[in-house]
């Protein structure tokens, strides 16, 4: 029962977060939204079937898919709006916390 409810509960913030990918102007802010899908919606959908299955080998792969899941979509959207940023994407904000900064440009000569 708990179970469902979490899983619930990651669905809404799933559906929530796809609204911000259809809402949102730039590609910095979507990325906000997919970062929120993944991590907030996805992880408490497998946190929810790893308590309703109550089983010790898919409690653990469980575990380690929200684990791998919390690593890989931070650093996954940290490259995206990077090599946006990088491209010269201009974010529709007024503010540029990067501008006049060095960024490392990793080109291929």
């Amino acid at each position: 029962m708990i179970g469902n409810i979490i899983m619930v509960i990651g669905g809404l913030i799933s559906v929530i977060g796809s609204l911000g990918l259809i809402r949102f102007p730039d590609v910095y802010s979507r990325s906000h939204a997919q970062t929120v899908i993944n991590v907030g919606g996805v992880c408490l959908i497998l946190f929810g079937a790893m308590i309703d299955q109550m089983e010790m080998l898919f409690s653990v792969r469980m575990v380690f898919l929200i684990i791998l899941i919390f690593i890989t979509s931070p650093v996954g959207t940290h490259s995206i709006t990077k090599a946006a940023y990088i491209s010269g994407v201009k974010p529709e904000v007024k503010t540029d916390e990067w501008k006049g900064k060095k960024v490392k440009n990793n080109k291929a000569k």
